[in-house]
């Protein structure tokens, strides 16, 4: 049962309201409730190496797994309505005239094709940190980055087109997981900059606002919304990957050597021993060669340490509570419906033939925790992610992971069963 609201909670949504310009005119956002986000579809590109600045013909890999119209019926039949679509800006940024057109066109063709599933979708534009060039420093790392003209066009052309095809069942989020300090004036100036030049060519489309710090929790909760009432309709977002010594356990992206040789990391902590996930993380480590003894040898002792932190807080379904909770606390305060405010990401890496990370039983009660707390907050939901590592579905054959599709509260297909 919710609390009655404060009075701080009443006078906040009173001063929500009166700060949307006109408040009337405004449509309601877009309502969502249980999504995916869909990399690599228009992700994993073909850059070439510095000190070129171009891509590949077609810049996208073309041997990544990217979903069917069928996929996309049986994703709606599992009970998902709608899609969050991360899109690279780089290409697109790149591209010459005619390409940047026939880039624009699949990428309309891919939103309504989800449609036509009768799934919404919520655009995302996601820059690519890992390339040289076209990469978020460059884009919006300051108000002054180099490309940041590039990207605002971007995000002009896109929400145009967005409000040209059905706005009442798109929504779209100008930037990914921006770097920028919590409260950094810059990201504020930044992202006013880019919902406001979305809003003037895209009057009815639903926004969506963020935090800094990489979209975390701490990002969004020093956010203040009040500025941003005037780019209505407006969903905001967040992140949530806590703890990371269990959902990145075995990710080689992260770039501290805790996570190479992590794994057998228990959910909840209580499901486990620390003696037994040493010894995983030891005999994953002596398998290997791309480290040197004393590489390893610093690795395994902050290892250990980080371990013996993570089995002593025990974290468990009221840890994630506790978290979420605090975004719960924020739309109140400010008079945010809990509707209106997405989780945009979560998910955990698992154990297939490329990666050695969480057992399949914890993985699954983790993703069944996250889900289940931020639906207790009454928050909207998009799982991270469709394919690859943290993915719902294997890449090859686009059969589902049921124990999954069960933690989040879906129904496999019959086609699938």
């Amino acid at each position: 049962m919710r609390p009655a609201p404060t009075r701080r909670a009443v006078l906040a949504a009173a001063a929500w309201a009166a700060a949307r310009v006109p408040a009337a005119a405004a449509p309601a956002p877009l309502r969502l409730r249980r999504g995916v986000n869909t990399w690599p579809w228009f992700s994993l590109t073909r850059e070439f190496p510095a000190p070129r600045t171009d891509y590949g013909t077609p810049p996208f890999q073309e041997g990544r797994p990217v979903p069917t119209g069928r996929d996309l019926a049986r994703l709606r039949a599992a009970g998902f309505d709608f899609l969050r679509l991360p899109v690279d800006p780089g290409p697109f940024a790149a591209a010459a005239p005619e390409e940047h057109e026939r880039l624009m066109r699949d990428l309309k063709a891919a939103v309504e094709a989800a449609l036509r599933a009768d799934l919404a979708v919520l655009v995302n534009v996601q820059a690519n940190g890992a390339t040289h060039h076209w990469n978020p420093q460059n884009f919006y790392g300051d108000p002054g980055a180099p490309l940041f003209p590039a990207y605002r066009r971007f995000v002009s052309d896109l929400a145009r087109m967005l409000e040209g095809i059905t706005p009442d069942r798109l929504a779209l989020e100008p930037v990914n997981e921006p770097p920028q300090g919590c409260g950094a004036a810059s990201w504020l100036t930044i992202q006013d900059d880019l919902l406001g030049e979305a809003r003037r060519v895209a009057p009815r489309l639903t926004l969506v606002a963020c935090g800094a710090c990489g979209s975390m929790i701490t990002g969004l909760t020093a956010l203040d919304p009040r500025p941003l009432a005037r780019f209505a309709p407006l969903l905001f977002t967040f992140h949530y990957y806590e703890p990371y010594l269990f959902s990145h356990q075995g990710a080689p992206w992260m770039r501290e050597p805790v996570y190479r040789a992590l794994n057998s990391v228990p959910w909840p902590a209580s499901a486990g021993r620390l003696e037994s996930t040493l010894a995983a993380v030891k005999a994953r480590m002596a398998g290997d060669a791309g480290l040197s003894a004393e590489a390893k040898h610093d690795a395994y002792t902050l290892t250990e340490a980080k371990l013996g932190e993570y089995f002593a807080a025990q974290p468990d379904k009221g840890y994630l509570a506790r978290h979420l909770a605090m975004v719960g606390e924020w739309g109140r305060g400010h008079g945010i419906a809990p509707a209106n405010i997405v989780l945009g990401e979560f998910g955990a890496l698992r154990s297939d033939a490329r990666y050695v990370a969480s057992h399949a039983e914890d993985r699954a009660r983790y993703v069944r925790d996250v889900r289940e707390a931020a639906e207790a907050e009454g928050f909207p939901w998009a799982f991270w992610n469709l394919f690859d590592g943290m993915g719902l579905m294997d890449d090859a054959t686009k059969r589902f992971d049921p124990a999954i599709v069960t933690a989040l509260g879906l129904r496999v297909p019959a086609d699938d069963r």
